[in-house]
């Protein structure tokens, strides 16, 4: 693209997935000083000038080894402050994987939204935009910021790659799971991608999931499985429990291979022992959290990494020309 209003910066916690959005868009990533102090604060400013220009900022929003999801929110909120001062025109936060998403409405007495109170971190420091991927409530994103958001979803990329996989797909009768109840909206999404993509019907199951204190249950399948390609689609594997209960219901009902697709892979806990022991044939996720706590094994090796950095580049260069972000994400 060349433009000489634009700004990308990626923050050292998310350089590698920013500089993959920056190849895909012939944008260079803009030099920044993240400098740490002897107790661990930290201070971090642009190295560029930024005054009057159309500023990017990409910070995936995960816990790893080197820093909690915490740690990161505090270094994008404070980069933006900094930016926001030093006259940026339009200050968009591009985040791939967002904390505290699923913290969305109160469950119990007294529960915190915790999703807002991110918003507001963020809109504290001048925020203009937010871009987001696969969040767990896209509703409820929207009405956590006053400021604008784009939702940004791998959909299309794993219809794709599945096809791909799939070799010759007029020999797969594919069914799309939903895991629960309140993902089937989501399901459906997908279900209606991959009918235009295959060019016939795709029909779409789905299983019962109660969730409690931390103990989920839920049994009943509902839909035709049997002999059939599912596909169980979800915005997140955690531990993996959902998909391995998901995948361990279809088989039980008759289907013949079962694939998974879940955007962000936290892979957390018990997920390596978990995944791999469940009849899942091949799992997708993105790059939004990099597949650190996966060990190698079963799991890791039936494992597919999609990266969300051509989405996130083509849409970023729409939104910087005036350009349209819903004609990107429709079917």
């Amino acid at each position: 693209m060349g433009t000489s209003n634009i700004r990308l910066f990626a923050l050292q916690d998310s350089l590698s997935f920013g500089e993959a959005v920056g190849k895909a868009m012939a944008e260079p990533m803009q030099a920044h000083e993240e400098r740490v102090f002897e107790d661990g604060e930290r201070k971090i400013r642009p190295l560029v000038s930024v005054r009057g220009a159309d500023v990017y900022v990409i910070q995936s929003l995960h816990g790893d080894p080197k820093a909690s999801a915490h740690d990161k929110l505090c270094h994008l909120a404070f980069f933006l402050g900094a930016l926001r001062e030093s006259g940026a025109s339009r200050l968009t936060a591009a985040i791939p994987y967002l904390c505290y998403a699923r913290k969305d409405r109160r469950t119990k007495p007294r529960d915190p939204v915790t999703s807002r109170y991110v918003a507001t971190i963020l809109e504290a420091m001048g925020v203009d935009r937010v871009i987001g991927l696969d969040v767990h409530n896209v509703a409820a994103f929207e009405n956590a910021f006053r400021c604008e958001t784009v939702h940004l979803e791998m959909r299309k990329s794993f219809v794709e790659r599945i096809i791909a996989w799939s070799r010759d797909d007029k020999a797969y009768d594919y069914v799309v799971v939903s895991p629960d109840v309140g993902g089937a909206k989501r399901a459906e999404a997908f279900r209606q991608s991959l009918e235009v993509r295959v060019k016939r019907p795709v029909s779409m199951a789905f299983l019962e999931k109660y969730r409690s204190g931390g103990v989920t249950s839920g049994e009943a399948l509902v839909g035709d499985v049997a002999g059939k390609t599912v596909i169980v689609v979800d915005d997140l594997v955690s531990s993996g429990g959902t998909l391995a209960r998901a995948a361990q219901g279809c088989k039980a009902a008759g289907a013949e291979t079962v694939l998974a697709v879940a955007t962000h892979g936290l892979f957390v806990g018990e997920a390596s022992r978990i995944l791999g022991e469940a009849p899942i044939e091949r799992l997708f996720v993105s790059d939004s959290v990099p597949p650190f706590r996966l060990t190698a094994g079963a799991a890791r090796d039936r494992l597919e990494v999609i990266s969300a950095a051509p989405l996130f580049a083509e849409a970023i260069g729409r939104l910087h020309g005036g350009g349209s972000v819903s004609e990107l994400l429709s079917s």
